[in-house]
């Protein structure tokens, strides 16, 4: 009888080992302290956004994670500088997040109400889905090195991946390196690219840098192309036609 406890115990044990260890692994957060809590979690592997988190200060990943914003909004309602100003053009150096000398993947998030929205510091992030970084003060994405740090900064961007930034001007542009960071490097559509030091890159440079503008799939090319030649062999024939009517 004790044998078929301890065999049935087991055999409860494996089904269940699996969802302990995803619970582990992932765990879902809907506001601020429970998603800092959970970047203190070294057993958190992967935290997902249940609904829209508002944030009082920058949000500093320092180990690897991936953050999965389940198309929700990560919105800093802090204050800016010295004087505690809540004009986010009032530089105070606060990012909606900062991913500090690690790994990490972000996916489907709003970035949103700092001074920037994201700070890759000697990082390398993947992005995945679509990456909002609009309704910031100064821009979208910074990719640099902090005092001390000597690591590149790297962003790649996975195949169906974009960045969205609907304030984007002149003085805010999507992405930039600061002049006194080294160059950093970007990845998408499979396509690496140095942005030099110093650097400001709009939406519209960032669609020529990596050759985004849609072009036909194979298929329809192939369909084009038979399409056209049918049309030619038509008049081809009609034309031979014509002339064999004529010569009788």
């Amino acid at each position: 009888m004790t044998k078929t406890i301890k065999q049935i115990a087991l055999l409860i044990l494996l089904i269940l080992l699996p969802t302990i260890v995803f619970a582990e692994a992932s765990t879902v957060v809907n506001n601020e302290e429970e998603l800092l809590n959970a970047l203190k979690n070294e057993d958190v592997k992967t935290i997902i956004l249940n609904k829209d988190i508002e944030t009082t200060q920058k949000i500093n990943i320092t180990r690897p994670i991936y953050l999965d914003g389940n198309n929700h909004t990560m919105k800093y309602v802090g204050t800016f500088g010295e004087d505690h100003s809540k004009d986010n053009k009032v530089w105070g150096g606060i990012y909606v997040l900062q991913v500090y000398r690690t790994n990490a993947t972000i996916k489907d998030i709003k970035l949103t109400g700092a001074n920037a929205g994201l700070l890759i510091n000697g990082s390398e992030i993947t992005f995945e889905g679509t990456i909002d970084v609009s309704g910031n003060g100064f821009g979208g994405i910074e990719l640099s090195q902090g005092s001390g740090v000597t690591e590149t900064s790297k962003l790649s961007v996975k195949d169906g991946g974009s960045i969205v930034n609907k304030d984007e001007t002149k003085e805010t542009p999507t992405l930039w390196v600061p002049s006194d960071s080294k160059d950093a490097v970007v990845v998408m559509n499979g396509i690496k690219q140095i942005i030099d030091s110093g650097k400001e890159v709009t939406l519209s440079e960032i669609s020529e840098l990596f050759d985004l503008t849609e072009t036909p799939q194979t298929s329809d090319n192939i369909s084009i192309y038979l399409g056209l030649s049918l049309i030619s062999l038509i008049s081809l024939v009609t034309v031979s036609i014509k002339g064999l009517k004529k010569e009788f």
